[in-house]
């Protein structure tokens, strides 16, 4: 392990996109999802800039969840992203085993412990 102080100036010669890894001492290329703090450290990205009156997500009282236009900023965000909006149709609508049903099924599974406004507004939308 180096010295801060060391990384610090290290990690200010790597060109833009790349980041100085503490373990090989070199300048590397940022992984997907990752991008560089102040510091020069690896953080994950976070959906920092969408908001409720960016028209980013949903309000609770318009059931949560993301727009199509979050959606759409998220997957420019992160190249490879395979979001999607809700599946909102009733599932009495819903072919029986059809991909849109079972991503329902499992968003209804996968949610079920969601106990705040926000969460529940979420499975309402989703009709869990």
């Amino acid at each position: 392990m180096i010295k801060f102080k060391t990384y610090i100036e290290k990690a200010g010669d790597c060109p833009p996109g790349q980041y100085y890894c503490q373990r090989t001492l070199a300048c590397k290329p940022i992984p997907k999802g990752m991008k560089k703090n102040a510091d020069g450290f690896l953080v994950k990205e976070d959906m920092s800039g969408m908001s409720v009156s960016s028209g980013h997500k949903r309000s609770v009282a318009q059931g949560a969840g993301m727009t199509k236009k979050g959606v759409a900023a998220y997957r420019r965000r992160n190249p490879g992203s395979k979001l999607q909006t809700a599946v909102t149709a009733k599932p009495s609508s819903l072919k029986p085993g059809s991909k849109a049903a079972g991503r329902r099924k499992a968003f209804c599974s996968r949610s079920r412990s969601w106990t705040s406004d926000r969460g529940k507004a979420a499975r309402r939308r989703w009709n869990c």
